[in-house]
Formats: C-alpha cells, sequence, structure tokens
C-alpha cells in the first residue's frame, strides 16, 4: 500500500514537473513587454515573436484567439519564412509613454503587403497597411520603408500584429521601434545620403551615355544603360522612388522589383564581355557569355510575367553564376595583361564585396543595425562606380587614340608625318572662306627645298628623306595656335597663317625658316638645307584653295638657284602676271 502511495506520488510529481517546464517553455515564446521611454529607438530582435501560416486563411481574430495554442518562436535572426508559406505573422507587446509618439518601422521596402494590427482602449481593432502592392500615398505613414504608428494609450500594455503576405521569399527585415523625432532626425539623415548617391548615379550614367552615343563607343553606352538599372533598380529597392518619384505608382514599383537584378546584372555582364572581350580565348566562351545575357533576360521577363517564388528563384541562379563570370573574366584579363584598364575594373569589385557583408551580418543576426548594415552596399557602389567610369573612360580615350592616328595616316605624306596635299586644300578652302566673311587677312607660304637633288647626289637617298623630314620638323616649329603645315609636293611644302594674319608676319616666318636651314644639321654632317619660299597674303579675288596653292606652288618656279633673294611676295592673282 505504502508502495503503491510512493508510486502515485512519484508520479503526480513528475507530471506536476513536466507539465511546469512545458509551460515555462511555452511562456518563453511570448514576448516580454517593451516599455519604451530611456532609449529612442528599440529593437524588436529577441523581443518579438513569430509563426508561419502555411494556409494563409487565418485572420487576426483567429490568430489571437488561439494565440496561446500556435508554436510561436523568438525572432533571434531576422529571417523567417519557407518556401512554401503564404503569411507570417510577427507579434509584440509594448507599452508607451505619456506624450511620446512611438512608431515600428520595417527595415525593408521589398514586401507585397504588410498589414498592422492592435486594439485600441475600446477593444476595436485599429488597422494600418504598407507594403509594394499599395501606393505609398496610400500608407498611414507615407516614407521610404513601411513604419506603422504605436497606439497612444499612456501607460497601457498593448499587444500588437503584424502580418507579412509575400510569397517570392524569407522575409528578412528588422523591426525597430522609433520615438517621432529620432524617426525624423534618421530618414532626414538617410534621404541626404541617398540623394548624395542617386545624383552620382545619375550623372555617371549620362556621362557614360553621351560619350556612347556621340563617339559611337559601345562600352560606353552598355556601362550607361547598366548604372542606369542599377539606379532604377535601387531606386524601387530603397523606397525612394516610391517615396518621391511614383508615390501613386504601385504597379511601375513593383515592375522595377522584378526587373532588378536579372536586367542589371546581365547589363554589367555584357559591359564586361566588351571589356574583356572573350572572344580573343574562344569563340565558344564569347558565345557562352552570350548565351549566360539571353538566359538571364528570358528569365528576367518570365518572372516579370509569373511572378512567383520559382521564378525569382531562377533569376537569383542565373544572377549568381553571371557574377562568377564577371570575377572570371575581369580575373583573366587581368592576369593575362592583355588590358591594363580591366585591373581598374577588378579593383572597383573590392570595395563591393567588402561593404556588402556588413548588411549580410545584419540579416543573419550577427551585426546590428547602423550605417554600415543598412547602407553598405550604397557605399560599395558609390566608391566603385568611379574607378568603373575611369576605366570604360581610358579604354574609350586607347580606342579613339588609335582611330585619330589611323585616320591621319589616310590623310598624311608617310614619310614626313605631315598632311598631304589634298589636306591642305580642304583647309586652305575653309580659311579662305572664314577670311572672306570677316573681312580679314590669311597668309600662305610655299616652300620648295632647291637643294635636294644635291644633297641626294652627294651623300645618297636616304639623305635625301632625311633632308625632308628635317625640313617637316624646322615647319612644325613655325607653326603656332591654328596655323597648319603640309607636303604638297615632292619637295614642296605650305604653311597656312590663319586669319588674322599679316605679311610683315608671313615674311618673318619665312625667314625664320630660310635661316633655320643654313645650320648644321647633326644627321647630315657638312650639309645645309637651301629654301626658296613665295608668301602671299589672302584672299584673292575669284580663287578657291585649289587653285591658289597651285598658283603659290608654280611662283616657286620663278624663283632661280641663281636669283639673290630666296623669299618672294606674291602681290596679285596669276592673271594679273605679277611677282616681285
Amino acid at each position: 500500500m505504502v508502495g503503491t502511495l510512493r508510486g502515485w506520488w512519484a508520479f503526480w510529481i513528475g507530471a506536476a514537473l513536466s507539465c511546469a517546464l512545458l509551460g515555462g517553455a511555452a511562456a518563453q515564446t511570448f514576448p516580454s513587454n517593451v516599455v519604451l521611454g530611456e532609449d529612442v529607438s528599440v529593437p524588436l530582435s529577441e523581443r518579438s515573436v513569430y509563426w508561419i501560416d502555411h494556409s494563409g486563411a487565418m485572420q487576426a481574430d483567429q490568430v489571437e484567439a488561439a494565440a496561446q495554442e500556435l508554436p510561436w518562436r523568438l525572432r533571434r535572426r531576422e529571417n523567417q519564412r519557407s518556401n512554401n508559406a503564404i503569411a507570417l505573422w510577427i507579434m509584440f507587446e509594448a507599452t508607451v509613454p505619456a506624450g511620446q509618439p512611438w512608431l515600428v518601422e520595417v527595415g525593408s521596402s521589398v514586401n507585397d503587403h504588410i498589414e498592422f494590427l492592435y486594439r485600441d482602449a475600446a477593444g476595436k481593432w485599429v488597422t494600418q497597411q504598407a507594403g509594394t502592392g499599395l501606393p505609398v500615398a496610400q500608407w498611414r505613414v507615407p516614407g521610404r520603408l513601411p513604419t506603422f504608428e504605436l497606439a497612444r494609450d499612456p501607460g497601457r500594455r498593448v499587444r500588437y500584429w503584424m502580418r507579412v503576405d509575400d510569397a517570392h521569399g524569407d522575409f528578412s527585415a528588422p523591426l525597430t521601434l522609433l520615438r517621432q523625432d529620432a524617426l525624423q532626425v534618421q530618414r532626414e539623415r538617410e534621404e541626404f545620403m541617398l540623394g548624395i548617391y542617386f545624383g552620382v548615379l545619375a550623372l555617371v550614367a549620362f556621362a557614360a551615355l553621351s560619350n556612347g552615343l556621340a563617339l559611337r563607343d559601345r562600352a560606353s553606352t552598355v556601362f550607361g544603360v547598366s548604372v542606369l538599372l542599377l539606379g532604377l533598380g535601387q531606386l524601387a529597392r530603397s523606397g525612394v522612388g516610391g517615396q518621391h518619384l511614383w508615390p501613386e505608382w504601385s504597379a511601375w514599383n513593383d515592375a522595377l522589383l522584378e526587373l532588378w537584378p536579372g536586367a542589371g546584372v546581365a547589363a554589367g555582364l555584357w559591359l564586361v564581355k566588351i571589356l574583356s572581350d572573350p572572344a580573343r580565348l574562344s569563340r565558344w566562351l564569347d558565345l557562352g557569355v552570350w548565351t549566360l545575357i539571353a538566359a538571364l533576360l528570358g528569365a528576367t521577363a518570365v518572372h516579370m510575367v509569373v511572378d512567383s517564388s520559382g521564378s525569382l528563384t531562377l533569376v537569383l541562379a542565373l544572377t549568381g553564376v553571371a557574377l562568377v563570370a564577371v570575377l572570371s573574366m575581369v580575373l583573366w584579363g587581368w592576369l593575362g595583361g592583355r588590358d591594363p584598364h580591366l585591373r581598374l575594373v577588378a579593383v572597383a569589385f573590392v570595395p563591393i564585396v567588402l561593404l556588402a557583408a556588413f548588411p549580410l551580418g545584419r540579416d543573419l543576426g550577427i551585426l546590428p543595425s547602423n550605417l554600415l548594415t543598412r547602407f553598405g552596399v550604397y557605399i560599395g557602389t558609390l566608391v566603385a562606380l568611379p574607378l568603373l567610369s575611369y576605366a570604360v573612360s581610358q579604354r574609350l580615350m586607347a580606342r579613339r587614340e588609335a582611330e585619330l592616328r589611323a585616320s591621319s595616316l589616310q590623310r598624311a605624306d608617310p614619310l614626313t608625318g605631315l598632311p598631304h596635299r589634298q589636306a591642305m586644300v580642304e583647309r586652305l578652302a575653309s580659311s579662305l572662306t572664314h577670311a572672306r566673311n570677316q573681312r580679314q587677312n590669311c597668309a600662305l607660304l610655299c616652300i620648295r627645298l632647291s637643294n635636294l637633288d644635291a644633297i641626294g647626289d652627294h651623300y645618297g637617298r636616304d639623305a635625301m628623306e632625311k633632308a625632308l623630314v628635317i625640313t617637316a620638323s624646322h615647319l612644325r616649329r613655325l607653326t603656332g595656335g591654328y596655323d597648319m603645315t603640309a607636303r604638297v609636293g615632292p619637295r614642296e611644302f605650305a604653311l597656312l597663317l590663319e586669319a588674322p594674319s599679316t605679311r610683315d608676319a608671313a615674311i618673318s616666318r619665312a625667314q625664320q625658316l630660310v635661316a633655320s636651314g643654313l645650320r648644321d644639321v647633326p644627321a647630315l654632317p657638312g650639309a645645309t638645307l637651301r629654301f626658296h619660299v613665295t608668301e602671299a597674303v589672302l584672299p584673292l579675288p575669284h580663287l578657291d584653295g585649289a587653285a591658289t596653292l597651285q598658283w603659290a606652288v608654280d611662283a616657286l618656279d620663278q624663283i632661280t638657284p641663281d636669283t639673290r633673294k630666296a623669299i618672294r611676295s606674291l602681290d596679285s592673282a596669276p592673271d594679273e602676271g605679277v611677282l616681285r
């Protein structure tokens, strides 16, 4: 009998202890009351609980009635949702002090619909709504991020409920209780920083697109498009666009959210493909990059139509592959040493990778919410953009220099590097028109290396070419400002002095040239260069550029080797036959 009683006592004591332990464990799942007033900002991590409603059918009355039986869990990490979840419920309790309006801020602007509820002193539900599915202008507290007002009942303990409906992915937004004045200061500081950020993005995109369209540079155009897509995507993700640019157009905001990151990463992959040019390594590699770009754009288009968690997963998976391809092509170009600007592209990724670790740490619950955890990606992008812009501009400058060099070769004498006769004719025609319109004078010097044959007879053919090159060098030193010099014959050169010019200035240039030819030339020891020069003040009536140049060159024939004066001035048109 005694043994039986002892057994029953042991059973009941064990059952009581078990119930107490279970009751204690269950009690721990309910949040403790947050008494506000001492701090201006209170994070709700470990001060709130959550429950996932896989059916999505539970309403606030039902959740409240079944609160004691539901499997609530403490929010230690700000990431609660499973792939098949329909609704996420979050619960916390708070007491607001008298005279202090408080609000709760959701640290993300990308969730479809968020409903915030509590019962007022009369027991009636007070409901506030926000999220991307609702225009910002219709929010109870319009702003960049979903924000809800707490009950203004001093000293009353109020239980708050938040329902998050978003089938796209996990809910990874921190919840923070903020006093109204602290929230205002925080928002002003954030808007100032974001204003600088988006201003820089707009300037970089405008400059890149202008260069790309004006100079027909594909890399600059694609860079501008990628920065533009980056800006539009981050305007939507940050909430700035919904707050300031399209507060009434929630559909436009949703479209931009679905367009990013797929379209932006595809444009970035295209840019890196242009810069690294994988076709130099393998045609199949180049085709593979094009295929990845097409797949990423196709998946983005499907996601915009279907708008499901599966389509989002496909876009994110292809985005990850694209980022690996970007890093691979950048490192290949850097290590291969083919393009120095690719080193800048590689360095530009460093601040993005480093600073993106801070928001990731916040989402994982490792780091508290601060400036770096909230805006790490923005700061990293702000540092990277100037480097990328400089790399693209350096490539553009190199390409333009190569094009100008090739163009100059087509219009230049291959021996001396001076423009050829046709280039001088075109420039002279333009100068004559300008001089006539402005009623000013320009001047033309035609020069002949008169002892070129003698140099060839004495020193050989190579010396003749050296003499022509040295003559071109003398003429370059005499050419200043907008003047132009050219080789217009086998041994003839021309120097155009742009308007306004005078006869004295032209004769002075001619005298300098003649004197420079009499100096010793190290490349031709013992040789001197003898120049015959005709000088004319222009324009002359009824003569175009070609006729004027031919007239001045023909006049060189009238300066014979035994002529005492090497410089002759032409005073009138050729039909008047005056040569002094």
